[in-house]
């Protein structure tokens, strides 16, 4: 395994979009994740069109300057952990990375 090609491997949904909205990258988990949506077709696609509001304002805030944005979601009982971060190179940011986490149930949260 080639370790720039980590993300293929990663249990967990990654998804890199361009500084124009445009998706670049889907993990397998991500494609399998947006199946019903096109799944890998969806390379190309604009991310925008993904994203219903608030969360399309806030992408496009993130797609002008590089913002992070880190939440947790429940959908159908199934909890995620969304860390959306900065996709740089060097110092050029290039857009955006989201990667989507499931949840179990209970998390211990430790102050150390």
């Amino acid at each position: 395994m080639n370790h720039q090609n980590w993300p293929d491997y990663f249990n967990a949904s990654v998804t890199i979009c361009n500084r124009d909205g445009i998706i670049v990258y889907l993990n397998e988990k991500s494609a399998s994740q947006f199946e019903k949506y096109g799944g890998k077709d969806l390379i190309g696609k604009n991310l925008m069109d993904c994203h219903p509001e608030p969360a399309r304002s806030r992408l496009r805030q993130m797609l002008i300057e590089p913002l992070e944005n880190t939440y947790t979601t429940e959908k159908d009982g199934n909890r995620k952990m969304i860390v959306q971060k900065p996709w740089m190179n060097m110092d050029n940011f290039m857009g955006v990375i989201e990667i989507s986490i499931d949840l179990p149930p209970e998390i211990p949260h430790y102050k150390r």
